[in-house]
């Protein structure tokens, strides 16, 4: 990516992660609120319930559609002009809403043989709880799915702060409306009150869907039905998402199996498995989605007009900037798995043998958060070079290798803790793949630099856990004995300190990425000392 564009793309950067960082913490207050409230026994079933609707939203909405169509819009809007893709927007919405309402209609009828398909684990009254759950959430999937693509149309047009948002208004909505519903069906949060948060689900879907629509007003579109399916546009978002939706929901897909095998283990396994995945998802959407929601429409544009220079430049930086501030993340949570959880979630019904069991799945999904991170930004680059059966197939084999693991693990005892493992594994083996690839595809994909920055990266993160592991032998080992107030003081000054150790070692090692934040941090502060 020529130097130009760095700031601005490192602006929008930013502003994407801040309203994604804002919608994971409302998202792991939620959990942390109805772990509380109901106990990770009762709230399992309603996380397993979620999986289908959230498995198809990740399958057809902000997963495939959201990638076909940002890369099919941002090619109309660079070669024919705007009157053709906001025909094309009207084309695919018209076909979202026809698809997804029959899709939903079928979900709710066949709720019951899907949670026994899905959740075998659970039997007699647990699999009819779940089953009734699933069929009042699956309507989420239409509403999602439209706010799926309102969120392409937007940020093709480099509109990318209430998208971005959107989420955090379904996790306001679905605390807020489901609570409130939950407290009035049953104020001592038993089994029945889940129906509560279900209701509420749908409430927060609604607003995702809603507060995005002023934005679209103003960047001139207006949208209406159009059944003209038969068009080239149409063709082509199809012809790519078929393939990606298997390709950009391997993760989902590979949780869902996940799921299906934790309710074989010990009581409470979803929920332990929910809570790990919950904490990995903070620096996972706060830089690896951010990072890749703002290249993938550069890269888009830049492979339609054949600048094959410029997609390379940006494809290579956005990895770099992944793993500078993702590969220090995932050993923090190693390091500080069981404090962080404890602070999080150790509250109300929620014991002590709770987070040591959710501890263990935390370490073990981190050995993939940068992989994961890493996918974000690699494998939709594969569509925007018309390369698509490329992910598609790497996909299949993730998938496979997945259940495979996920067997072996459970059948030699190691529960929910192998099933966390064989998801870090997968993640390191799939990136592995679809960086082959594309090294294969694109020539001088920048790879010696690359390895250099994460040679850097991983001596700077070795001084940061030394920190940590220095903190916990002072601080957190009186951990038990601590009341909460100081057991969060004494987190965060070891977090503190581990992060500011990195970023010195960073600036020492003169890391172009710390160099970038830097100069990015300078600019804003004379900036508002000449204001």
């Amino acid at each position: 990516m020529p130097e130009r564009n760095l700031p601005r793309t490192g602006k929008a950067a930013a502003i994407v992660g801040v309203a994604v960082m804002c919608s994971r913490v409302l998202g792991l207050a939620r959990e942390v609120v109805f772990n509380a409230l109901f106990g990770t026994a009762t709230l399992q079933y309603f996380i397993t319930a979620f999986r289908v609707p959230n498995l198809l939203r990740d399958l057809f909405a902000e997963g495939a559609l959201s990638t076909a169509f940002i890369t099919v819009f941002s090619k109309k809007i660079a070669t024919g002009g705007e009157a053709s893709a906001w025909q094309l927007a009207n084309r695919i919405g018209t076909l979202t809403i026809v698809v997804m309402g029959a899709i939903t209609i079928l979900g709710v009828v066949f709720a019951p043989e899907l949670i026994g398909l899905l959740a075998g684990g659970f039997t007699g009254d647990d699999a009819a709880l779940t089953a009734g759950l699933t069929s009042v959430m699956f309507p989420f999937i239409l509403l999602v799915s439209v706010a799926a693509q309102v969120m392409g149309m937007l940020n093709a047009k480099n509109v990318f702060g209430w998208p971005a948002m959107a989420s955090s208004f379904f996790n306001i909505g679905s605390i807020a409306g489901g609570l409130t519903i939950a407290w009035v069906m049953d104020s001592g949060f038993g089994r029945n009150a889940l129906y509560g948060l279900a209701y509420g689900t749908l409430i927060g879907g609604f607003l995702q869907l809603a507060v995005q629509f002023p934005s679209l007003r103003r960047i001139g579109y207006h949208p209406r039905l159009d059944f003209r399916w038969r068009d080239s546009g149409v063709a082509e978002v199809l012809r790519t998402m078929a393939p990606a939706v298997i390709a950009a929901s391997a993760v989902q897909v590979n949780v869902m199996v996940n799921t299906s095998f934790a309710t074989h283990c010990e009581s409470g396994s979803v929920t332990w498995l929910n809570n790990a995945f919950r904490l990995m998802q903070l620096p996972l959407g706060m830089f690896g989605v951010a990072i890749g929601t703002v290249t993938l429409p550069f890269l888009s544009k830049s492979a339609a007009l054949g600048q094959r220079g410029d997609f390379r430049a940006a494809l290579a930086r956005g990895m770099r900037l992944v793993f500078f501030l993702t590969v220090p993340a995932s050993v923090g949570l190693w390091m500080l798995s069981g404090p962080i959880l404890s602070v999080i979630y150790e509250h109300n019904k929620v014991t002590a043998h709770d987070i040591a069991q959710s501890a263990v799945a935390l370490q073990f999904y981190a050995i993939g958060l940068a992989a994961y991170a890493g996918m974000k930004v690699l494998a939709p680059a594969f569509y925007a070079i018309g390369r698509r059966k490329t992910p598609m197939v790497i996909s299949f084999i993730s998938i496979a290798v997945n259940y495979a693991l996920n067997s072996l693990f459970v059948r030699w005892g190691y529960g929910h803790r192998g099933l966390a493992l064989s998801t870090g594994i997968v993640a390191l083996t799939t990136f592995a793949l679809l960086y082959f690839f594309m090294h294969r595809e694109i020539a001088r994909l920048e790879s010696k630099r690359l390895l250099i920055t994460l040679a850097k990266i991983f001596v700077a993160s070795d001084v940061l856990a030394l920190v940590c592991w220095g903190c916990d032998w002072l601080m957190l080992s009186q951990w038990a004995g601590m009341g909460f107030a100081l057991r969060l003081t004494s987190l965060t000054l070891t977090i503190g300190l581990a992060l500011g150790a990195f970023f010195a070692t960073a600036a020492l090692l003169r890391l172009r990425e710390m160099q970038d934040i830097t100069a990015a941090v300078r600019r804003r502060l004379n900036r508002r000392r000449a204001a």
